[in-house]
């Protein structure tokens, strides 16, 4: 494959509405390519999607590659793994990010394996640099340095590809900010053929059934989150009371997520969502910096802890010294006064 500096994004969509995480990586994907100096492309599969190419465009993009296709209304792994794997294999793209979804995980390897490159899975953060090999001394300059947890979130982990092209890499979602939309701003859509043998087709879809998650943490304004000091499951319902009153989610830290107090699908940090809301409280949460990574931008922070030397009082603007099962009914008994 040929060298070249260009930038490329996989763009999923389901029903005609692109992805949140996939604008979030064009964003990320405009700022890579303006340090490498190069284009960035968007890979836009499905059928009755060109009118999604303008917004790929407006957040960043400079070409959509569009493929349209009655086979690509849906998606299945062996159509789309063939076509990525021939554009990747004919057109050489330095760079090649998917979602860190369930989407992006099944094809992501897929084309990583075919193109014989490597792939760095639910990284939370990229940036450019150079990387000089302990090896043989070689420095290779304007590499994709891909961030992520590492054991068991317990370390960050920088990694590099210098050898192989594309760099690849899946994002999780809510880690990268979407930047503002650009009406009017220029940019190509490039039709793409699609061909498929019966082998790419083997896989029918006959039904499907879609589940809406009733736990949105990424888009609330006030989450509430509870962590290992909350104690049992019947003590969290103090958290539940406490968000349910603040009109907001709740939240948890890995520790009560781990415990079995609470599903994953609530954690907050760097292993789990990344949150940015106006009220964010922490109530029996030490506030490890995996989990701080989290949700440190949120705009207001309030901490409830017994511990006075808990990391998470770095971080808050209002810290509350005590027993969450005192501190807790007290809010919540101010709260629903002042309501009244």
């Amino acid at each position: 494959m040929s060298e070249s500096k260009d930038v490329w994004v996989f763009i999923e969509q389901e029903g005609g509405r692109i992805a949140d995480v996939s604008l979030e990586l064009v964003s990320k994907g405009r700022e890579l390519a303006d340090r490498l100096g190069s284009e960035l492309w968007a890979l836009l599969c499905g059928e009755g999607v060109e009118h999604l190419a303008r917004n790929v465009i407006e957040t960043g993009a400079d070409r959509v590659l569009l493929a349209q296709d009655r086979e690509l209304r849906l998606y299945r792994t062996l159509p789309f793994a063939k076509l990525l794997t021939g554009l990747v294999q004919e057109r050489g793209p330095y760079i090649l990010l998917f979602g860190a979804t369930p989407v992006g995980r099944d094809l992501g390897p897929r084309v990583a394996s075919a193109v014989r490159s490597g792939l760095t899975a639910d990284c939370t953060d990229l940036q450019i640099g150079d990387y000089e090999s302990k090896k043989d001394g070689v420095v290779y300059k304007d590499l994709l340095m891909q961030i992520r947890p590492a054991f068991g979130g317990n370390l960050i982990a920088t990694i590099v590809n210098p050898r192989h092209r594309p760099q690849m890499a899946t994002v999780r979602e809510g880690v990268m900010r979407t930047r503002p939309a650009e009406p009017g701003r220029a940019g190509t859509i490039e039709r793409v053929g699609v061909t498929f043998g019966a082998a790419d087709l083997a896989l029918e879809v006959l039904s499907r059934e879609i589940r809406e998650s009733t736990v949105h943490l990424k888009d609330a304004t006030v989450i509430v989150s509870g962590g290992a000091g909350v104690g049992t499951k019947e003590d969290f319902e103090l958290v539940r009371e406490l968000a349910a009153v603040l009109g907001g989610e709740v939240g948890a830290s890995r520790a009560a997520v781990d415990s079995g107090i609470i599903g994953k699908e609530h954690q907050v940090g760097q292993t789990g969502t990344t949150v940015r809301p106006r009220l964010y409280v922490a109530a029996g949460i030490s506030g490890s910096i995996q989990h701080r990574a989290g949700m440190s931008e949120s705009n207001k922070i309030i901490a409830i802890n017994t511990d006075p030397e808990a990391p998470i009082f770095q971080i808050a603007q209002y810290k509350i010294l005590g027993d969450l099962a005192e501190v807790i009914p007290l809010m919540i008994g101010a709260l629903r006064e002042k309501a009244k």
